[in-house]
């Protein structure tokens, strides 16, 4: 009985379900919620960036082709777009085949709060968005938590310590003894997690209320079971291709998975989703590369959203779209979609800014998307990160960079349940 106490997937279930009573029965109590949320989260994105910088540097490193790093990033690349592309096209297909927006009365929504959507939307330049990954002052991209520019000073970092040979050796060891300090850190602040689930769900539902869902439960449904489609067909078939269990990875990480869930933001695992993909076998440098540019690049979950929203809003407001244009919104959110990361509202601007783009109807149709936004951004967040572990082991796979004997033994349940009870 201890045991199961103590174990932190229960701890996270637990405070879900409380997270739900106290926001239906004591609204009021959002505030203080959003707060506890907030505060969780903000511990682990304290971690993001040292933990990003020091992972890939180290990777980088200790590895003796360089050429290797193009590779590998190359190959990410393609993936995430080629999987991402998937992703939309699915979205798509299901939103036409069920119809989520048919029969919803498009009550008014709250038009003021598009301003800051709608502005940032029209601001967007997409040329400008992938120069800034170049940093001008890599303090302020560290004090902003800028995964990107981090990736880029972090690769170049590397760079230069893996050509100093043994001279570097010194300053290795130093940086991996740091790293361990810091993911030491996540352990700690990892038994948080509990709280921040509960903080989340109770915002969540005390802010908007279960009775706002009613309206648009066929959209959310829709979404959900896009979500799980895409996982359990397409991630899985990957899986299978490259002789990996879709199943026993998701039992790995279902803390994470129950995390996500509760706090609706991916990033609040994404130090924890980096250990855990050298644990089930991947290789360091693999991981440094893949997961931190998969949070900007392979937002496979976001994509399914803005796919069904796009389509929701032209059967709600009576807009039939031709082939053509269904096409057309394709091709734009292949492109939009990448810039979906790192940013506070971030899925309306990019819906913002792909209404603008393909000019069929108001921007501010978006406003009755937000009562029920946050209560689809766990399917978004969840998939994401699933996607972008997917992606990791894949990419390891075909680098030749994965440790079978580790996966094994990772996987293994009874390990699984070892691991758990000794975070305690």
């Amino acid at each position: 009985m201890k045991k199961v106490v103590s174990n932190l997937t229960v701890q996270v279930l637990v405070a879900i379900a409380i997270g739900i009573l106290v926001g239906t029965f004591y609204p009021s109590f959002s505030s203080i919620a959003k707060l506890i949320s907030q505060g969780f989260i903000n511990m682990i994105t304290m971690l993001i960036a040292p933990i990003i910088f020091l992972t890939i540097v180290l990777g980088i490193g200790h590895m003796g082709d360089m050429k290797k790093v193009g590779r590998v990033g190359g190959k990410a690349l393609l993936y995430f777009e080629i999987v991402s592309t998937l992703a939309i096209v699915i979205g798509m297909v299901v939103a036409n085949l069920l119809k989520p927006g048919l029969g919803v009365q498009a009550a008014a929504g709250d038009v003021t709060k598009l301003e800051t959507y709608t502005k940032q939307a029209e601001g967007i330049n997409w040329l400008e968005f992938f120069f800034h990954i170049i940093p001008n002052n890599i303090v302020a991209s560290f004090s902003e938590g800028n995964i990107l520019q981090i990736l880029f000073f972090a690769i170049l970092f590397g760079y230069g310590l893996n050509k100093m040979g043994s001279e570097g050796q010194p300053v290795l060891r130093g940086l991996d003894k740091l790293s361990k300090v810091f993911f030491n850190i996540m352990k700690v602040v990892m038994r948080l997690a509990p709280i921040g689930a509960f903080g989340g769900m109770a915002f969540s539902v005390g802010t908007y209320g279960l009775h706002a869902l009613l309206p648009m439960a066929k959209l959310m449904g829709s979404v959900y079971l896009t979500c799980l489609l895409f996982i359990f067909v397409v991630l899985n078939g990957i899986c299978r291709f490259y002789k990996f269990s879709l199943w026993s990875y998701l039992k790995f990480i279902r803390q994470e998975i129950l995390i996500v869930f509760g706090t609706s933001s991916s990033e609040s695992v994404l130090p924890s989703m980096m250990l855990k993909m050298e644990a089930i076998g991947c290789d360091k440098s693999v991981v440094g590369l893949v997961i931190p540019t998969g949070y900007s690049f392979n937002l496979d979950g976001t994509a399914i959203y803005l796919a069904m929203a796009v389509i929701f809003l032209t059967q709600v407001f009576g807009i039939n779209l031709s082939i053509g244009q269904q096409i057309s919104v394709l091709a734009i959110l292949m492109v939009t979609s990448k810039g979906a990361a790192g940013v506070t509202g971030s899925g309306f601007i990019v819906l913002a800014s792909t209404l603008t783009a393909l000019k069929i109807m108001p921007v501010e149709h978006i406003a009755i998307l937000l009562g029920v936004d946050r209560f689809m951004s766990e399917a978004r967040a969840i998939t994401n990160m699933i996607g972008n572990g997917v992606a990791t082991i894949v990419i390891a796979k075909s680098e030749g960079q994965f440790d079978e004997g580790k996966y094994r033994m990772a996987v293994n349940p009874i390990s699984i349940a070892e691991a758990e009870s000794q975070e305690v």
